[in-house]
């Protein structure tokens, strides 16, 4: 008789603790994705000079022109992500990521040496982004302060959700993000910093919010002068003010100013040898939706304001290339970039068409795009993509439960070299006279398939 009596204290117990914790279990939400892609890549090497600085450089002398390819890339990728409501107002977002090649364990299958986010593997901006091995790493990991003093204000600090921006959410099948987004034109990058931002209640514009966001790119360590180890690097740091005066189901507003100071000529992983001046951007993107067409237009301007350092002590500066090597010598320099396209919802099947063009001296901060080549928002020249989604029939089981695949076709027309990289000055692909310190493309083609699963 004690047994049975103790048996049922013990469930009762036991209970009592199960639907305690089934009581506070909204605190804590777990989601995540899987995704299997498969690539076919082809690419054009026009005949051309290199540099020769080395492992990941473009080779030294005259080159003939080639033709590079994998036919047959697979990649395996798992995001897991959480959400804690710590205390009232206070909330930590997490995302971690395991991206690699199948057969491999690092970048080097899709790193090359023709475009300058891919050409040195990943770095603190691009790790979790560009495949590399089956380690789950952190993606982002911030917390979140809202209603700041009883106000619409909230501050928000850690490793930030700045990749994978508006409009590019359309072709992943992706809600946009909400007020941690960033405009995909101008920032495609993840980094660690700060943010503090405004809600305020305009009832003829809904939606509205502004913030001013702060990111460090590169953390130069100890200032000291000791002899023969003196350290005269400086942070590279980021300011940005995001201006958003509409936002509804139907239409997005988003104007974005930033400045990066200190600019390093290699990332951190590397390390950096010098400070190369200066960038600053200004764009917009404005996305509607009319029944079941989501269009989208987007825009950005890049501004470089380089010193006399060059990468290594090279001549190869902040987009710029000493007239020793063939290049022009130090400027200032202007580019563009325009991204459009749109979205037609047929149901489950959702047809996409984008297109995107880069100036010579157009110069994005986009090196964790998810494309493979290069991100193609970096591209100075043409990038023209269509695809095709098709979601599963499967009824919803978790929260965001769906399952689909993606059929894509992209082509790059390189117009000048250099595409998502900043050390020395972009020349016409059809006349790299110049020592190239990557090796120039002139057009490339990317066929993927991919199979997605978010929970």
């Amino acid at each position: 008789m004690k047994k049975i009596l103790l048996l049922v204290v013990v469930t009762l117990l036991l209970t009592a603790g199960m639907a305690a914790a089934a009581d506070d279990a909204s605190w804590l939400t777990i989601g995540g994705d899987y995704r299997f892609r498969f690539d076919s890549l082809k690419g054009t090497v026009p005949n051309y000079t290199g540099a020769g600085m080395g492992a990941g450089f473009a080779p030294f002398g005259a080159q003939s022109g080639y033709t590079v390819k994998n036919e047959q890339l697979m990649l395996n990728r798992f995001g897991l992500n959480l959400k804690a409501d710590a205390v009232e107002d206070v909330v930590v977002k997490a995302r971690l990521v395991m991206y690699k090649v199948f057969g491999h364990e690092e970048s080097t299958p899709v790193n090359g040496s023709y475009a300058g986010d891919r050409a040195m593997g990943t770095n603190d901006g691009t790790i979790n982004h560009i495949p590399k091995d089956d380690v789950l790493r952190v993606d982002y990991a911030y917390a979140t302060v809202n209603n700041v003093f009883d106000k619409p204000i909230w501050f928000s600090v850690g490793r930030r959700p700045s990749t994978g921006g508006i409009p590019s959410n359309l072709r992943e099948n992706q809600e946009k993000v909400g007020t941690a987004g960033i405009p995909a034109i101008l920032v495609d990058y993840a980094f660690d910093g700060a943010t503090l931002g405004f809600a305020p209640d305009i009832a003829s514009l809904p939606g509205a919010y502004a913030k001013l966001c702060y990111g460090k790119g590169f953390d130069s360590g100890y200032d000291h002068t000791s002899a023969g180890a003196a350290n005269n690097l400086k942070d590279t740091t980021f300011v940005g003010l995001n201006a958003v005066p509409y936002d509804t189901e139907k239409m997005h507003v988003e104007v974005q100013y930033q400045k990066g100071w200190n600019i390093f000529d290699a990332p951190s992983d590397y390390p950096p040898t010098a400070n190369l001046g200066n960038l600053e951007w200004l764009g917009a993107v404005v996305t509607s939706k009319v029944g079941d067409l989501n269009v989208f237009v987007s825009a950005a301007q890049s501004k470089s304001t380089p010193n006399d350092n060059s990468f290594g002590g090279s001549g190869y500066g902040l987009l710029w290339t000493s007239v020793a090597n063939g290049g022009s010598g130090k400027q200032n320099r202007t580019g563009n970039a325009i991204y459009l396209g749109g979205r037609y919802d047929m149901g489950r099947t959702k047809i996409g068409a984008e297109y995107n063009r880069g100036s010579k001296y157009w110069m994005g901060f986009v090196p964790a795009g998810d494309d493979i080549w290069t991100s193609k928002l970096g591209t100075r020249g043409s990038v023209y993509e269509v695809y095709v989604i098709q979601e599963l029939n499967r009824k919803p089981i978790s929260k965001k439960g769906k399952a689909f695949v993606r059929l894509g076709y992209q082509y790059y027309k390189f117009d000048y070299t250099g595409s998502n990289f900043w050390v020395g000055e972009p020349v016409s692909t059809g006349s790299a006279t110049s020592s190239q310190l990557l090796v120039p493309l002139k057009d490339a083609k990317d066929l993927y398939l991919t199979f997605d699963v978010q929970f």
